[in-house]
C-alpha cells in the first residue's frame, strides 16, 4: 500500500511518486530514539521518523508489536498525507511523536481492514 504509492502535491497540483528505500534505527545515524524511514518522492530523499516510544505504547495498549513492514506503512501513510494536504512543501526530515505515530497506524490497520472485507 504505502511503500510504493503516488501522491498529489496540494500546492503544485502534480502527482509525485514516493517509494520506500530504507529504515534505519536513528540512534546509530543521528542519536535519536526514533526509526528514520526513507523513502524517494520523484527522487527527491524524504525521511519520515517514527519515535521508539510509540513502539512500547502500541504493545502496552494492545500486545501487539509494530513489524519493520507496519512501520513503513505507517510512514508512507504519513507521508502521502502530509503531501496531500500541503505539509510536505520540500522537507527533507518529518518527525512524529507518538500520538500522530499510533494515529496514522490506526488509520493503516482500518484500511487494511476495509480492503480485506471488500
Amino acid at each position: 500500500m504505502y511503500d510504493n504509492f503516488t501522491a498529489v502535491d496540494c500546492w503544485s497540483k502534480k502527482r509525485v511518486h514516493c517509494v520506500y528505500q530504507a529504515l534505519i534505527v536513528a540512534i546509530s545515524t543521528r542519536h535519536a530514539d526514533a526509526v528514520d524511514i526513507k523513502f524517494l518522492v520523484d527522487g527527491r530523499q524524504v525521511w519520515v521518523a517514527l519515535p521508539h516510544p510509540a513502539w512500547v505504547e502500541y504493545n502496552r495498549r494492545t500486545g501487539k508489536m509494530i513489524t519493520d513492514p507496519l512501520a513503513v506503512e505507517i510512514a508512507g501513510h504519513y507521508l502521502k498525507t502530509a503531501l496531500e494536504s500541503g505539509e510536505g512543501v520540500g522537507r527533507e526530515i518529518y518527525s512524529l511523536n507518538v500520538r500522530e505515530t499510533l494515529n496514522h497506524l490506526n488509520a493503516v490497520v482500518s484500511e487494511g481492514e476495509s480492503e480485506s472485507i471488500a
